[in-house]
C-alpha cells in the first residue's frame, strides 16, 4: 500500500495522498470497462517485478507515526474554497476526534452570490434537553470551531454549525444528502468566523480592512492575510490607522495580531507607547526655496556621478494600444499629466556645492512618431524590438533633462506602441502603475470632450523630500543608522561557486531566468504560507535565502529587495 501525491509520488509520513494498492493478489480490472481500468490500474513504478500494476483507490489516506493507516475521505470530495484547495474528509477527521462528535459532515454551500462556505453537519454525542438547547448548542459549536482552530488552518474551520439528531439516509442506508436542511434553517448555528466589531475602535478598524482589502464585511476575528491581505496593504493598514487614531502600530506588531480584534487591543492597551510623536504631516513647502533631494534621489544621484553615463537606472515602459487614437488627444494627456508631476518636469543640479532639485514649468512634452506601418509583420517587430533596446540604453543627463522621453511607434492604423522612459530619481515600480492609471482615464476625458478627471494633487514629491530631510536628522536619524550599523555590522560578503570570475568593475550585463510553478505547488505554498502565518513572499524569499546558503555553505546570509515605500496615507 502507497501514499502518492497527484504526480504519483510518494508523500512523507502525516502527510494525505491518495491510497493505492499494489502486489501479486490485485485483480485485473473492471469487467467489460477498459476505459475505467486504464484509469485506475496503472503501472506499479515502486515494486520488486516489472510489469505489475497499482490500482488508484480514489481515498484520501494517510500513514501515522505507528505505520497504520488513517481513512480521510474520498480524492473527489477535495473543493476549492475563496481560491484554497481543502479536502473535506481532513476537515470530518479531525471532527470525528472530537469526544462531543458521533458524526460528522462537511459541505460547500454556495449562496445566490456565488460566495463558497463550508458547513458543518454534525450529530452530537448527547442530545440538548428542551430546556437549554439553545445554550447547549451555542456551546457545543463553540468548542467545535475551536478544536478545529487548534488543528487546522482558519481558512478550513467551517463558517457554520448545523446540530441534527440523525443523518438522513437512503432506503439502502446510504446519507441522502438532499435532505440535509438548508443552512439558513433548522437551528443553523454561525461559528465565530464572523463576529461584528463591539467597539466604535474595533469597527473603525474594520472599516479600514474593509477599505484596503474591498470587502463587504470584516469580522474582528478576521485574519487579514487570510483575506487576501500581504504586506504592501499592511503599510496601507498601519497608515490608516496613524491618521484615524494619531497612533503609530509597527508592521511588527500588526504581523503579531493581524485581526480587528487584535489591532484594537494594541490600539487600546496603551496609546502612549505607540503615540505618533515625530511623525508630523506632509506638507506642501515654498517653492522660494532650496529643494533638497530625497534619500533615495541622493543615492541614485551619487551613482550617476560615479558612473556617469550608465543606463542601469533606466525604467522602460511599452504600452500596446489597440483601436482608434487620436495622436492629438494622447500628446494633450501627456503634457496634463506631466503638468499635474511636478517630478516629472524636474532635473538635478548642483546648487553652492549641494545636489537640489530643479522644478521646471510646464511644458509640451517632444513625442518622437515613428510610422512602421510599411514594415511587414516580422520586420515591424524587429524594429519594435530594437526601439525597446535603444530605449533602455539611451542616456540621461540629470543636471539638463528631460528624464522623460516618449516615442509612439505606429504598426497600422488601429496599432500603436507608446514607449515612455524614464530615469529611477523621478520614477518607481509603483509609480509607473499610477502613470499608467492616469494616463487611461486622461485620456478617455478628453477624447470624450470633457475636462481632466483627476483633481491636482496636494503635495508633490519634492515636499515630500523636504519633509523627510526634517523628519530624519538628529536622535531620530541616528537612531535608524544605529539599529542598521547592529543589523549589518560584520555581515559577510556572499561567496558562491561561479563559472567566471567577478569582474573588477560591475558591468551589470546580468540574465533573467523566467519560470511557472504549477497550480499545485503554489497551492501548497499558499497554505504554508497561511499555517505559518507569513506572507506568501516571506516564504518565497526564505526559499530563495535557503538557496544561497546551500550554493554558498554560509549561514549568514544578507539580501536586499526593494520596497514599495508608501508607509503614508499622503504618498
Amino acid at each position: 500500500i502507497y501514499m502518492l501525491d497527484r504526480r504519483l509520488r510518494p508523500v512523507p509520513i502525516g502527510v494525505p495522498g491518495e491510497l493505492c494498492i499494489g502486489g501479486v493478489s490485485l485483480g485485473r480490472g473492471y469487467l467489460n470497462w477498459p476505459d475505467l481500468t486504464a484509469e485506475k490500474f496503472i503501472p506499479d513504478a515502486f515494486g520488486p517485478t516489472p510489469g505489475m500494476r497499482l490500482y488508484r483507490t480514489g481515498d484520501l489516506a494517510r500513514f501515522n507515526e505507528e505505520g497504520a493507516i488513517e481513512f480521510l475521505g474520498r480524492i473527489d470530495d477535495q473543493v476549492k474554497v475563496r481560491g484554497f484547495r481543502i479536502e473535506l474528509g481532513e476537515i470530518e477527521t479531525v471532527l470525528a476526534e472530537h469526544p462531543d462528535v458521533r458524526t460528522a459532515l462537511i459541505l460547500v454551500n454556495e449562496d445566490s452570490a456565488n460566495d463558497k462556505r463550508l458547513i458543518a453537519y454534525i450529530v452530537p454525542q448527547e442530545q440538548a434537553t428542551n430546556g437549554d438547547a439553545e445554550k447547549y448548542s451555542y456551546e457545543l459549536t463553540s468548542r467545535l470551531a475551536q478544536h478545529l482552530r487548534e488543528k487546522l488552518p482558519a481558512y478550513m474551520v467551517p463558517s457554520a454549525f448545523v446540530l441534527l439528531k440523525e443523518m438522513p439516509l437512503s432506503p439502502n442506508g446510504k446519507l441522502n444528502r438532499r435532505l440535509l436542511p438548508a443552512p439558513d434553517e433548522n437551528g443553523l448555528i454561525a461559528s465565530e468566523t464572523y463576529v461584528a466589531p463591539r467597539t466604535a475602535i474595533e469597527q473603525t478598524v474594520a472599516d479600514i480592512f474593509k477599505r484596503v482589502l474591498k470587502l463587504e464585511e470584516a469580522g474582528i476575528h478576521d485574519n487579514f492575510f487570510e483575506l487576501g491581505g500581504h504586506s504592501l496593504l499592511a503599510t496601507q493598514v498601519v497608515s490608516q490607522i496613524r491618521e484615524q487614531f494619531d497612533l503609530e502600530v509597527s508592521l511588527r506588531s500588526f504581523f503579531g495580531a493581524p485581526t480587528v480584534a487584535g489591532v484594537a487591543e494594541i490600539i487600546e492597551a496603551d496609546p502612549a507607547v505607540h503615540s505618533n510623536t515625530h511623525d508630523s504631516q506632509i506638507k506642501p513647502a515654498s517653492r522660494l526655496r532650496s529643494l533638497p533631494l530625497s534619500f533615495a534621489q541622493q543615492r541614485l544621484w551619487f551613482l550617476d556621478r560615479l558612473d556617469s553615463g550608465s543606463t542601469a537606472y533606466n525604467v522602460p515602459l511599452a504600452v500596446r494600444l489597440s483601436g482608434s487614437l487620436n495622436v492629438e488627444v494622447l500628446k494633450r494627456t501627456l503634457n496634463e499629466v506631466v503638468r499635474r508631476h511636478e517630478v516629472l518636469r524636474t532635473t538635478l543640479d548642483e546648487v553652492d556645492g549641494e545636489p537640489r532639485q530643479i522644478v521646471s514649468p510646464p511644458a509640451p512634452v517632444s513625442v518622437l512618431l515613428l510610422d512602421l506601418c510599411e514594415l511587414g509583420k516580422a520586420e515591424q517587430e524587429m524594429a519594435l524590438k530594437r526601439h525597446l533596446n535603444e530605449a533602455m540604453e539611451q542616456q540621461f543627463d540629470l543636471a539638463n533633462g528631460p528624464l522623460l522621453k516618449v516615442e509612439l511607434l505606429k504598426l497600422a492604423d488601429d496599432e500603436h506602441v507608446l514607449i515612455l522612459t524614464m530615469h529611477h530619481i523621478i520614477t518607481d515600480g509603483w509609480s509607473m502603475g499610477v502613470l499608467i492609471d492616469e494616463v487611461g482615464a486622461s485620456y478617455e476625458a478628453f477624447a470624450a470632450g470633457l475636462e481632466s478627471p483627476l483633481p491636482d494633487l496636494p503635495i508633490q514629491y519634492a515636499d515630500y523630500a523636504i519633509w523627510q530631510r526634517e523628519r530624519l536628522q538628529g536622535e531620530v536619524m541616528e537612531q535608524l543608522l544605529d539599529y542598521w550599523r547592529a543589523q549589518l555590522g560584520g555581515a559577510p560578503s556572499l561567496e558562491l561557486p561561479t563559472d567566471h570570475p567577478r569582474p573588477a568593475r560591475q558591468s551589470v550585463r546580468g540574465a533573467r531566468l523566467a519560470f511557472e510553478l504549477s497550480a499545485e505547488l503554489t497551492e501548497k505554498l499558499r497554505d504554508l504560507s497561511q499555517h505559518e502565518g507569513v506572507t506568501l513572499f516571506m516564504t518565497l524569499l526564505s526559499g530563495w535565502q535557503t538557496l544561497l546558503a546551500r550554493y554558498s555553505g554560509q549561514w549568514d546570509i544578507s539580501v536586499g529587495t526593494p520596497i514599495a515605500n508608501r508607509t503614508r496615507s499622503e504618498v
